[in-house]
């Protein structure tokens, strides 16, 4: 799963969800087609992996992908039954925080019928509302 290798500080400030339309990141860059978030939220390292495994194994390791999310803000978990007090949590998860708009993945080097029907199962997984969007006609 992705993680971040080295960070300054190993634990985050929760902070708010992501609000508005994304500014970066809204165009196919890299690829033909793409999955582009809807909604915002915040996406986890283990949706995010079952997703790419989900692309992976509908295009039959042909063709390319790539991920266009990282996960890099910590979320923390106290124990269960846990008293009040006793300081933060340790380091349970990451998450990537995604606005609307922002390309989560994209494919090349194969058909479009089958790259949509690859995004289409790779958004059941996501935590956000996704669409299929193409290089031609975003």
């Amino acid at each position: 799963m992705l993680m971040p290798r080295k960070v300054k500080h190993r634990k985050m400030h929760r902070g708010s969800l992501p609000s508005g339309y994304s500014k970066r990141g809204r165009t196919v860059s890299f690829g033909s087609y793409g999955l582009k978030a809807m909604t915002s939220g915040l996406i986890t390292a283990r949706q995010i992996e079952s997703a790419r495994r989900t692309i992976t194994r509908y295009m039959q390791r042909s063709g390319k992908y790539w991920i266009r999310i990282f996960p890099d803000h910590p979320i923390t978990k106290k124990g269960d039954e846990t008293p009040m007090g006793k300081g933060k949590g340790a380091v349970d998860h990451y998450v990537a925080k995604v606005r609307a708009g922002k390309v989560i993945f994209e494919i090349d080097g194969i058909d479009e019928k089958t790259a949509r029907e690859a995004c289409r199962l790779a958004g059941h997984k996501l935590g956000v509302r996704t669409r299929f969007v193409s290089k031609h006609n975003e």
